[in-house]
């Protein structure tokens, strides 16, 4: 059983994809991934063949209220696609597809 893991940053307050957001993976107090999304707000595999388990997903988005983002999951088996969407004041996620 492996997992995998990609995300996708969208900045609701501009209406636009987040880009050069850093993006940080952890499993236990060890930091398994780090990776910056691209023009369109997206890291397309931040993790793969990773094993199940609990990790902590973290974001350090464009707002001047959150400095990070903090995202605990418990990830079994497959892939996972874990979105934020952010504005100044607010976020929000979901597993997507």
């Amino acid at each position: 059983m492996t997992v995998s893991l990609s995300t996708h940053v969208l900045d609701t307050g501009r209406g636009a994809p987040a880009a050069g957001v850093r993006v940080e993976l952890h499993r236990g107090e060890e930091r398994v991934a780090v990776a910056t999304t691209d023009e369109d707000g997206r890291v397309g595999a931040l993790g793969s063949e990773l094993p199940p388990g609990s990790y902590r997903l973290v974001f350090h988005p464009p707002s001047p209220f959150f400095e990070r983002v903090e995202l605990r999951l418990a990830l079994t088996e497959g892939h996972y696609h874990v979105p934020l969407l952010v504005s100044p004041y607010s976020c929000a996620s979901y597993r997507g597809s």
